[in-house]
């Protein structure tokens, strides 16, 4: 048998997503699960089948055995256990964003860099199958000349848990960051950021911040394209969107209005009344091993009745789980760096921390740390 990669997952809401992909992986382990509540904890661990299990992170990071963390835990502890995982000497994917600070982010990279050890933020857009059509239609020179690309991002986010009441909507950006930077194929510079409108009173408490919506304009570092994205979190009528346009000189894409609808496709010196076209996007399963292609299609997890609510209203994360988990499999069967690297994840998530402050100052440019450009 070839070499296997022994996995532990941390914390079991939207991490129990991965158990079945991870343990139908031809090069993966799915060797033990961590969650701080003992009755959550059994619970999945008997569902799939994962004897060993931890209720302390700490005990979670001595275990010999394990090669590598799957980080899901709530986005204030995104940095500091990455920090604690690498410096255990594991491998760490860890779901977006990165950390909440920008100096948690440059440790990141610097313990890369010391250790030799991989980091991958399990960014699902960037594995969706939209952004791998548009993607393909990039590199195969379908599009063009690639001219500008916008993302937006909009959830209702009342009534989730926690950390969510009020949190600045630039502070959760990755899934626009990442989608127009890797199709513009750079890094960030810099940023600049408006804020608009005003939540409510007893939501603006918890961060300080009142923006309804952030809308950011992104310089993408040695290049002649910027890019745009638009978030919001809070009062602002939207049904869910995570979407992305290119726009080339030969042809553009751009994402649906409404939920389900197929992609738009422009060409170029058309004929005035077929230069858009609706598009039904392909599935990308067959870049996946075969044990682990079902689960591209939404609904197909083993826990489909008890899939976490980011799934479900996400519609299934565009079939990116299983190429996320392979990507960060491979990587380290390959040892080479993964898409997003720790240095990628660092601008992208970067961006987003520093998009608000420069809403905060009235849309002041904010130039990305050096540390994080390539």
């Amino acid at each position: 048998m070839s070499r296997q990669i022994n996995i532990a997952i941390v914390g079991l809401g939207f991490g129990a997503e991965f158990i079945p992909i991870f343990q139908r992986h031809p090069q993966a382990n799915m060797l033990a699960i961590c969650q701080r509540n003992q009755a959550k904890l059994d619970e999945v661990g008997d569902q799939y089948g994962v004897e060993r299990r931890y209720t302390s992170y700490e005990d979670l990071l001595n275990d010999p055995e394990v090669d590598a963390v799957h980080i899901n835990s709530p986005i204030p502890d995104h940095g500091w256990m990455s920090i604690a995982a690498l410096k255990a000497g594991k491998h760490v994917a860890c779901t977006v964003p990165m950390a909440t600070s920008v100096e948690e982010c440059l440790e990141i990279i610097e313990l890369t860099k010391s250790t030799g050890l991989k980091y991958m933020m399990m960014e699902t857009v960037v594995y969706s199958r939209e952004y791998l059509f548009m993607k393909e239609m990039k590199d195969t020179g379908e599009l063009g000349k690639v001219q500008f690309v916008q993302a937006s991002h909009q959830q209702d986010m009342d009534g989730w848990p926690n950390y969510w009441p009020g949190l600045p909507p630039m502070f959760y950006a990755t899934h626009c960051v990442g989608p127009v930077l890797g199709l513009a194929g750079g890094d960030a510079e810099y940023v600049s950021c408006f804020g608009s409108g005003t939540i409510r009173e007893e939501l603006i408490a918890h961060y300080g911040s009142s923006f309804a919506v952030e809308t950011a304009h992104i310089k993408v570092a040695k290049s002649d394209l910027s890019a745009r994205i638009i978030r919001s979190l809070f009062d602002t009528a939207r049904q869910y969107r995570e979407s992305i346009d290119v726009y080339g000189s030969q042809k553009a894409v751009e994402w649906p209005l409404i939920e389900n609808e197929p992609l738009v496709v422009h060409t170029a010196k058309k004929a005035e009344h077929e230069i858009a076209e609706k598009v039904s996007c392909p599935d990308f399963a067959n870049r996946l091993p075969e044990e682990i292609q079902r689960f591209t299609t939404k609904g197909v997890y083993d826990a489909e009745d008890h899939a976490h609510l980011s799934f479900v209203q996400g519609g299934g994360h565009g079939g990116s789980h299983p190429h996320l988990a392979h990507e960060f499999i491979s990587a380290l069967i390959e040892d080479r760096e993964p898409f997003p690297n720790a240095k990628q994840s660092a601008n992208w998530t970067c961006t987003g921390i520093l998009a608000h402050e420069s809403a905060l100052a009235g849309g002041e440019i904010r130039r990305l740390p050096a540390e994080t450009i390539s």
